[in-house]
């Protein structure tokens, strides 16, 4: 098993997710007391987020790239970065780095593909809906992506914020995701992008009428598939 190296903390809530599943896959392919090979660097969130709100992308691309290097230099054998919205920076953060980088708008753009499906519904932070790295992406793999409305992108984005980033869920929060993602589907999407590797607390199958793309589960099984290649 090749090692996974996990640049985190964007949010910790969404890094946990990771951990916690990719533990839990690797227990299912392999059974037994068997575990992931795993390197983890978790970030400190608050001074990530201060240079997305300032617009200071390249001192965050610097920092990431710092990371990525130390991460190589620890033994990782592969990359994963634990959240979308940073993607936007995935190739200054890969600048030196020889390791390969499991994309995770490319992981999950080939798993809707691999379902036949074609106009996914996008829920995400702003930058990441908003912006054309994670779009442009999911265009060049041949799928049509959807947008929410202004208002309704304006309260995905708070909520993944002020909220799901701090490891809060409330069911007001949950009934405000439940009905733009309904929204979406009425428009036209065949399916929908859990864009933001925290938004699967509070979506999932169980409450989304269309069928579910989990980016931070669907990264973690492409990862694994590598890992184990």
């Amino acid at each position: 098993m090749k090692t996974i190296g996990i640049l985190g903390g964007m949010s910790a809530a969404s890094t946990q997710i990771y951990y916690r599943e990719l533990c839990h896959q690797t227990r299912v392919r392999l059974g037994g007391l068997h575990s992931p090979e795993l390197l983890i660097r978790s970030l400190d969130f608050a001074r990530i987020e201060q240079l997305q709100v300032t617009g200071d992308w390249d001192a965050a691309g610097a920092i990431l790239n710092d990371e990525a290097k130390a991460l190589q230099r620890g033994g990782a054998e592969l990359m994963i970065l634990a959240t979308n919205t940073m993607h936007k920076l995935a190739e200054q953060m890969m600048a030196g780095v020889t390791i390969p980088l499991v994309h995770i708008a490319d992981a999950t753009a080939q798993a809707i593909k691999r379902a036949k499906l074609l106009s996914p519904g996008l829920m995400a932070t702003a930058f990441t809906m908003e912006q054309t790295f994670y779009t442009e992406r999911l265009a060049a793999a041949g799928l049509r992506p959807l947008l929410p409305n202004g208002d309704d992108r304006a309260e995905t984005h708070r909520i993944i914020y002020e909220e799901l980033c701090k490891d809060i869920t409330n069911p007001d929060s949950e009934a405000a995701y439940v009905a733009i993602a309904r929204r979406l589907a009425a428009a036209g999407a065949d399916c929908l992008i859990l864009g933001c590797t925290e938004v699967g607390m509070l979506l999932n199958q169980g409450n989304v009428p269309v069928p579910v793309f989990d980016t931070t589960l669907i990264h973690c099984q492409t990862a694994l598939d590598r890992a184990l290649d």
